[in-house]
């Protein structure tokens, strides 16, 4: 059998049908390396967006997950834009990071809009959006709402009268009852029905070489992306790539096209939704037949279709349309709920996808959690380096290690941090990673000038290998070279263990990252802590728990890209900020103690800070601090406290809990930890989640920095810090 990379190029519907089968399947997934890309993590049903439009549908209604279906699938996604395809090399170029290098390839990306086409038609006054991207063209669509009932306001026109510009239409008479509209179109392709229901609607008609003015939607039709025309496929005159009726290139046989990028030489169809769900089984099959050997089968797609569209819409009854080649039916009531079963049975299919599998384990074998949540538990931890007597380790908190003290003052610091796999996408994975073992530098008060990585990659063949380790490397050199750092080394491991449905899951990568602080700074150490110190922190908290509910497929999808795109934000540039607040404070010591929030949550690293600056303080026979924690000001992504509030926590949350003790009195000397609840009230649901809040272990968390209240304004003041607390003495 044959073990290959697969990468599937684009989140169209038919190869979110095609992940859908094997999600549903595994025995038909083939073998071997399965990578997605998609420059978005969701993809939009097309068959609903003018519905939401018309508000009949919010936006999470239209949108497929592909993080959950890939994950079903047990195939890798990338989330990145695609800029080219050279199919002799067998190399897919993407924007932001390395080439993927394929043995197979299929292409089902959604179209742009064609522009070209209306060009001629606006003047210089138009502000001409198109359709697609849709989420682009949803967006102007809101911003034109407070303009939707000033009937002096200019005409809104829709540009191009064919299925989707008639449907948009009248998607935007439901959003906007009064402001004027018109549609732009080519007198023959309307039928004089339909004219007389656009006029019965108050949506005025003007002919293809009329001047429009004033806000406008493109529909015009569709085309591939200009990079096709360079990627070495033969194409039709509609650049789209040409296939034969196995969907493969007519020139290269490793190459599939379907949807809006591909069209059958000797049965061309238009590039429409309803073809690219009728292709989706097909090419499923004979990307699956290839990989056994097996000869491929041939599509005949049917001369015509139905189409269906939506329309017009009323208060108190919507309607629709439905086409069959010449023949037109409606608009009827009927056809309007028709249309809905179908398209909510459509996406009913991909939840359904989501809930079988998040019900399919019993609580005792639910996902462990990847990560920093992936570390040992902090009692444990201190217990083992006790007994093994290693240094006094295990009363050691600080983030790095003095390794070198040159004669010029400089300090060389080290150390070292890893974790499995947190994600599938082995070049985003090891760039996190990378950033997370930067981040104990960075609370030390020193520059990434190197690191060392060792990296376990999955037992598979040798090109598979390969494959991945560019990624990881790639990934990895992406976090070091805007420090200035490089990799210098490093070592690779094959892993003894049973490869996981998602190959890529199985990586694993530790890095020994070293670090300078210069003569002129000192090293910020955590046992620092002073009476009225500000607690300030530099991003948001949440990542154990977006995560572990991402793996029950509970996390909305822009919840969780906002997350990540946090995580893969480096804070090397905050660490800069500081130095320079130093230099013009003219005082080293301008930030008194500073640490990176990880595993052990907000709290148990808070407690690290605060136990190690009290036994300073009572080895001089000084009086011990405590710290007041602000609940309402504590930072959240968007999302975590309703997936707290569902129940949902990362696995190792539960051994974080421990730290909870700290707000319990101890005896005359009170708690080492209180509340300021604010507005909260104490023991409520929000008190609770806020609780689970600061226990939640976070991978590439924030920095949390501690000084006095005048500098503490001024970052605040700049806007990259919160403060979430303060000092004082008990």
């Amino acid at each position: 059998m044959l073990f290959d990379h697969l990468v599937l190029a684009g989140g169209g519907h038919s190869h979110a049908l095609m992940l859908m089968r094997w999600a549903a399947n595994s025995q038909f997934r083939p073998k071997g390396l399965i990578t997605l890309v998609n420059r978005n993590s969701t993809t939009i049903y097309s068959g609903m967006f003018p519905g939401v439009i018309a508000r009949e549908y919010c936006w999470n209604d239209a949108q497929i997950d592909l993080r959950v279906l890939a994950d079903r699938a047990e195939v890798v996604l990338v989330i990145d834009e695609i800029l080219g395809l050279n199919a002799k090399e067998k190399t897919l170029f993407l924007k932001h990071r390395p080439n993927l290098n394929f043995s197979r390839i299929s292409l089902d990306f959604g179209s742009s809009t064609n522009t070209s086409k209306f060009n001629q038609s606006l003047n210089s006054e138009a502000l001409a959006i198109p359709i697609k991207p849709f989420n682009k063209a949803l967006d102007f669509i809101k911003s034109e709402d407070i303009r939707s009932s000033a009937s002096k306001e200019k005409t809104f026109s829709v540009i191009g009268a064919g299925f989707a510009g008639l449907e948009i239409a009248f998607a935007l008479r439901k959003r906007w009852p009064e402001r004027p509209l018109q549609l732009q179109f080519t007198s023959k392709k309307l039928s004089e029905k339909i004219k007389n229901v656009l006029i019965s609607e108050r949506i005025s008609l003007v002919e293809r070489d009329v001047p429009i003015s004033g806000p406008a939607l493109l529909c015009t039709g569709n085309q591939p992306p200009e990079w096709i025309k360079n990627s070495g496929l033969p194409l039709e005159v509609s650049g789209r790539i040409s296939t034969l009726a196995t969907f493969q290139s007519t020139l290269y046989p490793y190459v599939f096209a379907v949807g809006d990028c591909g069209v059958l030489k000797e049965s061309p169809r238009p590039p429409s939704g309803v073809w690219a769900v009728r292709a989706a089984s097909k090419l499923a099959r004979n990307i699956e037949r290839q990989t056994e050997g097996k000869k491929l089968l041939v599509w005949k797609p049917q001369k015509r279709a139905l189409q269906i569209v939506g329309g017009p819409f009323k208060p108190e009854v919507d309607l629709a349309w439905a086409f069959w080649g010449e023949k037109l039916i409606g608009p009827h009531p009927w056809i309007w709920f028709w249309k809905k079963f179908i398209d909510r049975r459509f996406m009913r299919m991909f939840d359904d996808i989501s809930m079988m599998a998040s019900h399919s384990q019993n609580d005792d074998e639910k996902k462990l959690c990847r990560g920093c949540a992936a570390k040992l538990a902090s009692e444990p931890l201190r217990e083992a380096l006790k007994e093994s007597n290693v240094n006094g380790l295990e009363n050691n908190s600080e983030d790095a290690a003095l390794v070198f003290k040159s004669s010029s003052g400089e300090n060389l610091i080290q150390s070292v941090d890893g974790f499995p796999s947190l994600i599938s996408d082995p070049w985003l994975n090891a760039r996190l990673t990378a950033l997370h073992a930067c981040s104990d530098i960075w609370a030390t008060g020193g520059v990434v000038i190197s690191a060392q990585p060792i990296v376990t990659l999955p037992a598979v063949p040798d090109g598979v290998q390969k494959e991945l380790l560019v990624q990881v490397l790639g990934g990895i050199r992406s976090a070091l070279e805007p420090q200035d750092a490089r990799i210098i080394g490093g070592h690779t491991l094959e892993s003894r263990s049973q490869t996981p449905g998602i190959i890529a899951n199985a990586i694993q990568i530790s890095l020994s990252v070293n670090g300078l602080i210069s003569s002129e700074n000192k090293a910020w150490n955590k046992n620092g802590l002073q009476e009225g110190d500000v607690i300030l922190l530099s991003r948001s908290l949440g990542s154990g728990v977006i995560f572990a509910a991402s793996m029950q497929g509970a996390v909305d999808p822009s919840d969780l890209d906002f997350a990540i795109a946090q995580m893969n934000l480096s804070q090397h540039s905050l660490l800069l900020n500081l130095f320079n607040k130093q230099s013009q404070q003219c005082n080293s010591d301008a930030f008194h103690a500073c640490t990176d929030i990880t595993g052990f949550g907000l709290l148990g690293h808070l407690w690290e800070m605060l136990s190690s600056s009290n036994s300073k303080l009572l080895e001089n026979e000084l009086t011990p601090l405590k710290i007041i924690l602000m609940a309402e000001a504590i930072p959240s992504f968007p999302g975590v406290l309703r997936l707290l509030a569902a129940g949902h926590r990362s696995t190792f949350a539960s051994a974080n809990r421990r730290f909870w003790r700290l707000f319990e009195p101890k005896g005359n000397m009170g708690s080492w930890f209180e509340w300021d609840l604010g507005n909260i009230p104490l023991e409520s649901k929000h008190h609770q989640q806020i609780m689970e809040l600061i226990v939640d272990p976070q991978t590439c968390g924030p920095l949390c920095l501690a000084c006095s209240s005048s500098i503490a304004d001024e970052l605040i003041d700049e806007g990259a810090w919160i403060k979430i607390g303060s000092v004082h003495s008990i």
